[in-house]
């Protein structure tokens, strides 16, 4: 097969579409998202082993940054894959209404990570807000 493995082609569009959009989440940015869920934010699991899942998947134009990434454990990151998280919330039978008051707490919370007041206004649209 000239172009390789089904594989090695979705890691090769996978590498461009990351490449294609700026990623800023830092480190510490991370470490205080992942403190602030204490764990698998779609089902709560333990904090070890988490994965950064984008709520907005890649593919669909979101990035890795800190109004965009929630901590998952490796069950709930390859059950979403890449579908819109309400629509996966509703077919696992998960409570949206709470996974999206949570978001929005915890973003608040870590308001002074984005450079923020601290006074809950967003350096960057939330990702499922309508405006942004």
């Amino acid at each position: 097969m000239a172009g390789g493995s089904r594989r090695t082609r979705a890691a090769r569009r996978r590498k461009r579409r990351m490449d294609s959009v700026e990623h800023d989440l830092a480190d510490a940015q991370w470490d205080a998202l992942v403190q602030a869920w204490g764990g698998c934010a779609y089902c709560g699991a333990g904090p070890d082993h988490l994965q950064r899942d984008c709520v907005l998947p890649i593919s669909r134009g979101g990035r890795y940054t800190l109004t965009n990434v929630v901590p998952a454990c490796r069950s709930c990151n390859a059950s979403k894959c890449n579908q819109e998280v309400t629509t996966w919330l509703r077919r696992k039978g998960l409570d949206e209404r709470a996974f999206l008051a949570s978001h929005i707490r915890v973003l608040a919370s870590l308001d002074t990570y984005r450079g923020g007041s601290g006074a809950g206004t967003p350096a960057d649209p939330l990702p499922l807000d309508p405006a942004g």
